[in-house]
């Protein structure tokens, strides 16, 4: 542990080296040197403090939001200034090594002043995102409207209005009023369904108990379905006993119970208009180990159909790679969550990415694959860091056709 913090320790110090060196060639002004390592320091101290205190048996996430925050908004960005200033020293004592100059040539102190200027500039934008999504990215819900055409749907479910919220993490939120405007949106919508994808905590239920009177704001003349995401079973707390955690478990589906939403656990249920079916499966969450791998779709699927319209809820989206689009059930449309687009990225018209698509290849939007459609929505909420840059709060509206 002690080898692990030196090893940190010798990193930042390379880092405000090469950050020092920025600030000296763009001021001689004692103060503001002074000033920047006065507060370098107690950041630093401040993070250390909360990295050192930091334990498995804390059932909130604002220490680990503080610690990701800190990191974000005021150590990232300082790679940018390092990066433009270490390639100019590569640059130059490569030149000096092959013989092609000698050390005091080829060292342009304007060419060195701009940049710093620029990596001190785009270190100072990054900043600025990562403070921009903590204090209003976070509540920047966006609908996204879809149209879906599914296979065999019944004639009175054509135009069926389905809205999809997902990983809400009500623990990364301490004022259940700020997310009033995004319940606003939910019923502006009209919807005559709406499905829940799983993550309602980030811990424990708890959490989600100051919630409940706001998410029960949330209507819609055929109710609303639930399913369990990894989080929702309280894995990443310590528990006293097995007991205790079934407990909790057994809790937040009472709460969101209370909320009006009927969990379905590896079941489906039945819409029914004018003597016409639409199923909707729910299974619990199956993911890529570590990630547990409780849903059992051929359960979901009992009494089903083969060749009737179904919506399948399952919170992994690896799960429809992995057993969805082969399984003889024919689901013909899966309703996913858990990525977060990692809560950063470019999520344009054209153009989309995040550093979450290197781990899962279907993150965001809608994917057709053996014939069988997956959806990802990007996330109601926040966990870990407590903002989102780039790729917005979702709230998805499907019209069936």
């Amino acid at each position: 542990m002690q080898r692990n913090f030196f090893i940190i320790a010798v990193i930042f110090l390379f880092l405000e080296v090469y950050i020092y060196q920025a600030i000296r060639t763009l001021t001689d002004n004692f103060w503001l040197r002074t000033g920047y390592w006065v507060f370098s320091l107690a950041v630093y101290g401040f993070f250390a403090y909360e990295v050192t205190h930091f334990s498995r048996a804390d059932r909130s996430m604002v220490r680990a939001q503080i610690m990701i925050s800190l990191f974000l908004v005021f150590i990232l960005p300082k790679v940018f200034v390092v990066l433009f200033l270490l390639i100019d020293d590569i640059f130059r004592t490569g030149s000096y090594l092959i013989g092609l100059s000698k050390p005091t040539e080829h060292f342009f102190p304007e060419r060195r002043k701009f940049l710093s200027l620029v990596g001190l500039g785009l270190g100072g934008v990054l900043s600025a995102l990562f403070i921009d999504g903590i204090t209003f990215g976070r509540y920047r819900h966006k609908v996204r409207k879809v149209k879906v055409k599914l296979a065999n749907l019944p004639k009175s479910f054509k135009g069926y209005k389905i809205i999809q919220i997902s990983d809400v993490h009500s623990g990364s939120f301490s004022d259940p009023s700020k997310l009033q405007h995004a319940i606003d949106l939910i019923n502006e919508q009209k919807a005559d369904l709406v499905l829940f994808t799983g993550d309602m905590v980030n811990n424990v239920a708890d959490e989600f108990k100051p919630f409940i009177p706001l998410f029960s704001q949330i209507t819609a003349q055929d109710g609303k379905l639930a399913v369990l995401g990894n989080h929702d079973y309280g894995d990443y707390v310590k528990w006293d006993s097995l007991g205790d955690k079934k407990k909790n478990l057994d809790t937040l589906i009472a709460y969101e119970k209370q909320a009006g939403f009927d969990m379905l656990r590896n079941e489906h249920r039945i819409i029914e208009k004018n003597g016409e079916k639409l199923y909707i499966l729910g299974v619990e969450n199956w993911g890529l180990k570590p990630f547990p791998q409780f849903g059992r779709l051929d359960d979901a699927l009992k009494g089903v159909p083969e060749s009737a319209a179904k919506i399948l809820m399952s919170h992994d989206p690896t799960h429809f790679d992995y057993v969805v689009k082969m399984h003889p059930g024919n689901v013909h449309l899966t309703l996913s969550g858990h990525t977060h687009g990692m809560q950063f990225g470019l999520d344009l018209k054209n153009i989309k990415w995040s550093p979450v698509q290197y781990r899962y290849s279907k993150w965001a939007d809608l994917y057709e694959s053996e014939g069988k459609m997956l959806y990802v929505n990007r996330g109601f909420g926040v966990l870990g860091y407590p903002g989102r840059v780039g790729v917005l709060p979702e709230i998805t509206l499907f019209e069936l056709a």
